[in-house]
């Protein structure tokens, strides 16, 4: 079995498959970066395990808010870590937010592209025209993230045309974004510079933003995959869970990127997913029902979790993924519609999470 939309939505525990995810679901919308690979080198069980799922019929698609490169860049860097992938078998926010400027400029507009190639190459190919310079009479202004090697003076030429009241679009709004060395600044710090440059204005701006969670980017990946039951896979609650609430489908959570166990046991509604595996190999299993309520307790495997006054408290032995389901049920039922704030550090070191 596997969970509705609306049973998502309300979600008090992580919900059960009895058959392996890759068998529910037509297509799996894959985040990359903490999903599939981090700092460019390929995650552990990642490449073995989507060879498997795509060897078992179901589709897979690479969404990303990653907008610096293009779809061709990043189909040869996964195919160059043994997962094979075709350019368009991509999608990413510079393609959702290149939409969302064509659909309100007329062909051949002016856009400032503050951003890399994959930006400059998704308005392109929107048939807008490309220009470097606040000076140059854009339409709009398009940011995407630009990689370490962002220049100050792009954000500048940002800020000065928005200033001049030019509308303002980004791909995205993530603060950071995984790296091989840590968590780096992502496009939305640099989005936060451009705001800041223009607090001073008696009505400031905000941009448009495109890419997950918001509508956008799942209706660019649902516009390019053709899914029609898809299950969303990634390592964010604020970007890949969240937007596979919003677009009403399932998701799995794989703790291999930016969320840890702790911040998914204080996850608020919209932050809950569907299903929870440390890694993608959980794309490949069923998913153990937990069950129990508040009072009794949450077992699931050999493992029984409790939510007491202040904190956590988990007994058994067993899967640490089923102890983490268990865990979940306790803190999401003892939280309700807000967010747990009990102590979960014991029971998730016992864990080794």
């Amino acid at each position: 079995m596997h969970a509705s939309p609306s049973a998502q939505a309300a979600a008090t525990r992580p919900q059960p498959s009895e058959r392996p995810l890759h068998e529910c679901y037509d297509t799996a919308l894959l985040d990359l970066d903490g999903v599939v690979y981090a700092g460019g080198e390929a995650l552990p069980h990642a490449v073995d395990s989507l060879a498997a799922a795509r060897e078992s019929g179901v589709r897979l698609a690479y969404v990303t808010n990653n907008a610096a490169r293009t779809p061709q860049t990043v189909a040869a860097h996964l195919t160059e870590l043994g997962v094979a992938a075709g350019p368009e078998e991509i999608v990413t926010s510079a393609q959702a937010v290149a939409r969302l400027v064509a659909e309100q400029l007329p062909e051949g507009a002016r856009v400032l592209a503050v951003g890399a190639e994959g930006l400059r190459v998704a308005l392109e190919e929107r048939g807008l025209t490309v220009v470097e310079s606040a000076d140059e009479e854009p339409a709009a202004v398009a940011q995407g993230y630009g990689g370490p090697g962002m220049q100050w003076g792009r954000l500048v030429e940002a800020a000065l045309a928005v200033q001049r009241g030019v509308p303002w679009f980004a791909s995205n709004t993530d603060l950071t974004i995984p790296s091989g060395r840590g968590i780096a600044p992502g496009n939305g710090s640099a989005v936060e510079v451009v705001r800041l440059a223009t607090r001073w204005m008696r009505h400031p701006p905000e941009p448009q933003v495109a890419g997950k969670p918001l509508p956008p980017m799942h209706r660019e990946s649902i516009i390019r995959t053709g899914a029609r039951r898809p299950l969303v896979v990634g390592d964010r609650l604020d970007t890949d869970i969240e937007g596979a609430h919003a677009g009403r489908v399932d998701s799995l959570l794989v703790l291999t990127g930016v969320t840890d166990a702790a911040a998914l046991l204080a996850a608020g509604p919209v932050h809950r997913p569907t299903y929870v595996a440390r890694d993608l190999r959980g794309l490949l299993e069923p998913h153990p029902a937990v069950s129990g309520d508040a009072g009794t307790g949450f077992t699931c495997g050999g493992w029984s979790a409790h939510a007491e006054a202040s904190r956590l408290r988990l007994e058994g032995e067993g899967a640490p993924a089923d102890g983490l389901r268990a865990l979940c049920a306790a803190a999401w039922s003892a939280a309700g519609d807000a967010t747990c704030r009990l102590d979960a550090d014991e029971p998730l070191a016992r864990l080794g999470l």
